[in-house]
């Protein structure tokens, strides 16, 4: 199973673990990492540039102007569904929170029950090892808890940065420009309600994820979440 990982990238010169990303690349040669340089002001296009001419399942694509997360995730998306060769195409961020270990358990839950989507949940539980801020957590379960009821799907986190789909359904998926700017994890699953007749949707909790510094979201972002929620729940449902 060929798969492709988006990781979108601003300004993460202090923040990029290259060694890690040389090293999982190594190991995991049936994996593309595709790096996606949305308008960074600092050194993050060279480093992205000196990964891919050394190593090759490491790709660039470089975004001109900031255009945030959600439109480097989606160009990137569409970037590796033009190539026709993956079988699955899913995104990480550049901080791994959510560390390449994990990509092993992605794949196998996708190998063994063909989900049509497989995202990552930090579920906080004895035997994992999830490290969020409280306040973090206590926010996410409350937006989580109302995006949940609008979507009509028993989602407990849709906001985890890590996430898996099947590369027939990119295009259609992604096709479109979000209207969110943060929560449009939340916009795909009301994507993909309208899509599909029938959900087939896995959460798989996560064994490991830490909360690493240099975020570039505010506790006030969360208070924005609301009307944000509100807005995608009228476009794909009205």
């Amino acid at each position: 199973m060929k798969t492709c990982l988006v990781i979108p990238c601003y300004n993460e010169e202090s923040r990029l673990n290259i060694e890690e990303i040389k090293k999982f690349a190594d190991l995991d040669k049936d994996t593309h990492l595709l790096l996606v340089n949305d308008g960074s002001k600092d050194r993050t296009l060279s480093i992205l540039k000196k990964l891919s001419s050394d190593i090759e399942n490491i790709e660039y694509l470089d975004l001109e102007v900031n255009a945030g997360k959600a439109q480097a995730v989606r160009l990137g998306m569409l970037s590796a569904h033009k190539k026709d060769i993956f079988s699955y195409i899913g995104y990480f961020d550049a901080d791994l929170a959510t560390p390449f270990s994990e990509v092993e358990n992605f794949k196998r839950i996708m190998s063994i029950e063909s989900y049509d989507i497989v995202m990552g949940s930090r579920i906080l539980r004895l035997g994992g090892n999830v490290d969020r801020k409280w306040y973090r957590h206590l926010l996410g379960r409350l937006f989580a808890t109302f995006a949940s009821i609008s979507l009509g799907l028993p989602v407990y986190d849709t906001q985890c940065g890590a996430k898996f789909f099947k590369a027939n359904l990119v295009e259609e998926l992604f096709l479109e420009k979000f209207i969110s700017y943060w929560i449009f994890d939340v916009e795909l699953l009301f994507r993909y309600k309208k899509l599909v007749e029938k959900s087939s949707i896995y959460e798989l909790p996560l064994d490991k994820w830490v909360d690493v510094a240099g975020s570039k979201l505010s506790p006030l972002d969360f208070l924005k979440a609301p009307m944000e929620l509100l807005k995608i729940y009228k476009k794909y449902k009205g």
